[in-house]
């Protein structure tokens, strides 16, 4: 018994094992921190443009990030629920919500240096909304928004990659893994002979235990 005893790692120091660059809450935070300024971009005035011209007096129209370049919206979202996605599914399905991820993200890059190449093209759907004219000529000023953006997408598909790298060393197991490891050891404890590797599926149930108990705040060491 005192040797099985040794055998299992103490769930309260688990997270030291894990470098500090590949956390989950590292890893996931900083891509929902990311995801969430791509998206929040968009709310702010990306163009402003100058219309002239004989059919209507001049007028001043801001384009909104939202207008310029719709894609930045959706693809930020998809960006958000990924991150989120991988943060909870399993080893194959951090993988693809990974790789989502990092495709979201490269969206959004590609989408804001549209914008930043030819403003006139993004901002013509706004400005005959706004003057009833199509076609008419004007005059554009970019915002810095469209660049903060981009530059969101790119971080945001970087840590899309980080999560491919760092997923390695977050646990595997599920809580419902858990609890049927619970009910095989009180099954083991009714007489029944111990299985092979009963003591390395203790160890792994005792840290997603541990785990868990982080979650909520509490001391898995006590």
């Amino acid at each position: 018994m005192t040797g099985t005893a040794n055998t299992v790692p103490s769930a309260g120091h688990e997270p030291a094992r894990v470098p500090a660059w590949a956390r989950k809450s590292t890893v996931v935070g900083l891509s929902v921190l990311v995801a969430i300024l791509a998206f929040a971009s968009t709310t702010q005035t990306w163009i402003d443009a100058d219309v002239q011209g004989a059919a209507v007096r001049t007028a001043h129209v801001m384009v909104q990030g939202s207008n310029a370049a719709t894609a930045v919206t959706a693809l930020a979202l998809v960006g958000l629920a990924g991150v989120l996605a991988a943060a909870v599914a399993g080893r194959i399905g951090r993988l693809v919500a990974s790789v989502v991820v990092v495709l979201a993200g490269f969206g959004v890059a590609a989408s804001c240096i549209a914008v930043m190449a030819d403003p006139r093209a993004a901002a013509a759907s706004s400005i005959a909304k706004a003057t009833g004219v199509s076609g008419g000529p004007a005059t554009t000023v970019l915002t810095w928004f469209p660049a903060a953006a981009a530059v969101a997408g790119a971080l945001l598909a970087l840590c899309g990659v980080l999560a491919i790298i760092a997923a390695r060393h977050w646990p595997t197991r599920t809580r419902y893994d858990a609890a049927s490891g619970r009910r095989g050891r009180a099954s083991g404890s009714h007489g029944e002979p111990a299985q092979p590797g009963a003591a390395a599926a203790r160890a792994r149930v005792d840290e997603i235990d541990g785990w868990d108990r982080l979650t909520r705040g509490e001391d898995p060491t006590d």
